[in-house]
């Protein structure tokens, strides 16, 4: 598309936006819904696109990108009148018969950016809360991953106007020129020299971000950590997908007592899962293109550390980076930036307070995790370095809850999704406060002229926080009118009498 059908697609949803369409909840309902069954109904059709792109098979994508998408409708679905619904909020004394509350707005057309390593529920997972929030959106799938881009075009066009959701599709070129259009809020899931380029591009219209980027998720395997269960967990989060998830652990912290016994059991977790050459198991993913499969090769070839295990022989033609593990320093190069490939780095350290040490000298990461029987480990991971989130004797699994937030802190993103938190991420917190007319005398004193008197009403009011409980603010006057009514009906009854 050039610039000038860019400005036309996003004139279109401001218009439908403005129309009031998808403020409707019956609209936001319906087009959950809707989702739901492309999801349902043309799902395999997207799994085999994964399946060509990341050689990942389509049940395990149906179980790690799909099944989620539909448990999040659903969880929508059940909440959205609740959320969508005006917030009363606590007032004070000052505001006894009014009614201040928080409306939830939809914040106008949204720009979704999505990446390559997850690119079925990376887009939808997302999609849910936009558009339940009562947006628009235009999606722009990662051209990295060209056959799931190409498959998510053909099925948006046949259940959404692009008037409400359009996909769009291209490169570097094609986003540069997306960017110079105006939205109420964008969204971009990658790494971070991309956010910087997409942050400066949203500062020219002031346009509010959410961006999901990642970091050297670091891990801490304690002494007192069960090491078979703990290895089997490692093993599974960090060459899921290949270690293409800005989850997934970067590198091992493990003292020295403790790191032999750890090493040994990733090696039979590793081999159990994938074999002696993981090349050969139909488990395993493979890089997205030659250009990250040259980075990650490199890595390996420059690294200083002993390499402590390699399922297989790294292959260009295959795109295969085997499941590594190396005995790593801090300025060796596999902790130099985020790995996103499945290497991992094991790094020796004398106690809990040194591996802390390392964490907190670093760049806030998307997640952080500790495996130990200790809850005061526990209590000094979450108290003395800050994450995105936590998993405590796992790793990833914090993302699965959909009533916790997910998004990272620092230079691992902000802005955060799943359940509400979405919600709220994408409607603005509108304050309204409602009054009546009703009780004028008793905020006379704030018109001119001010005289002694006045300033001392004034001061009693506005001088001291008086709290009035929710439910007053909510009935209080109602009420107030139908007593006022009660009383002027039984004057009016006497006199007549």
């Amino acid at each position: 598309m050039s610039s000038n059908q860019y400005n036309k697609l996003v004139n279109l949803q401001r218009e439908y936006f403005n129309s009031g369409a998808t403020a409707s909840l019956n609209h936001r309902k319906n087009a959950l819904r809707t989702l739901k069954k492309l999801v349902d109904t043309d799902g395999a059709e997207l799994t085999a696109a994964v399946e060509k792109d990341l050689h990942r098979s389509p049940e395990f994508t149906k179980i790690i990108e799909m099944n989620a998408v539909n448990v999040e409708i659903d969880y929508f679905l059940d909440n959205i009148d609740e959320w969508a619904a005006p917030n009363y909020v606590e007032k004070t004394l000052g505001q006894i018969l009014d009614t201040p509350m928080v409306v939830s707005d939809p914040k106008g057309v949204v720009l979704l950016l999505a990446p390559w390593n997850y690119p079925v529920n990376l887009v939808l997972m997302p999609l849910i809360p936009i558009i339940a929030a009562g947006n628009t959106v235009i999606i722009k799938p990662s051209e990295l991953a060209v056959n799931t881009a190409n498959a998510f075009e053909r099925v948006f066009s046949k259940y959404f106007e692009k008037e409400f959701i359009a996909v769009v599709q291209g490169g570097i070129p094609e986003t540069t020129e997306l960017l110079k259009e105006r939205y109420d809020h964008i969204v971009y899931t990658g790494c971070t020299p991309v956010a910087k380029i997409i942050l400066a591009a949203a500062a020219k219209h002031i346009t509010p971000c959410t961006l999901e980027l990642g970091g050297k998720c670091p891990v801490i395997v304690c002494d007192d950590a069960d090491i078979d269960i703990t290895a089997k967990r490692l093993a599974w989060g960090k060459w899921m997908n290949n270690g293409q998830t800005c989850l997934a652990p970067d590198y091992v912290m493990v003292t020295p007592a403790t790191k032999p016994k750890l090493v040994q059991a990733l090696l039979s977790a590793v081999t159990s899962f994938y074999g002696s050459d993981a090349q050969k198991s139909s488990d395993f993913s493979r890089i997205i293109n030659t250009r990250h499969f040259d980075r990650l090769n490199n890595i390996i070839k420059t690294s200083n550390g002993e390499i402590l295990f390699q399922g297989g022989k790294p292959d260009r033609d295959d795109l295969f980076i085997p499941p590594t593990i190396i005995e790593a320093t801090e300025d060796d190069s596999t902790m130099e930036d985020e790995l996103f490939g499945p290497i991992l780095p094991i790094i020796t350290v004398q106690n809990l307070s040194e591996a802390l040490s390392k964490i907190q000298s670093g760049e806030k990461p998307l997640a952080a995790y500790i495996f130990t029987r200790s809850n005061a480990n526990v209590d000094r991971l979450l108290k003395e370095t800050s994450s995105g989130g936590v998993t405590v004797n796992d790793v990833v699994f914090h993302m699965t809850v959909d009533t916790l937030p997910f998004g990272g802190v620092g230079s691992s993103g902000f802005g955060r999704y799943r359940g509400k938190f979405g919600f709220t991420e994408f409607t603005h917190p509108k304050a309204v406060l409602k009054r009546g007319f009703f009780g004028e005398s008793l905020a006379s004193a704030r018109y001119p002229p001010m005289t002694p008197a006045k300033s001392k009403d004034l001061a009693k009011i506005t001088g001291t926080r008086v709290a009035v409980p929710k439910v007053v603010s909510k009935y209080l006057p109602t009420l107030l009118v139908l007593v006022t009514g009660l009383i002027l009906g039984v004057i009016l009854q006497r006199f007549l009498n």
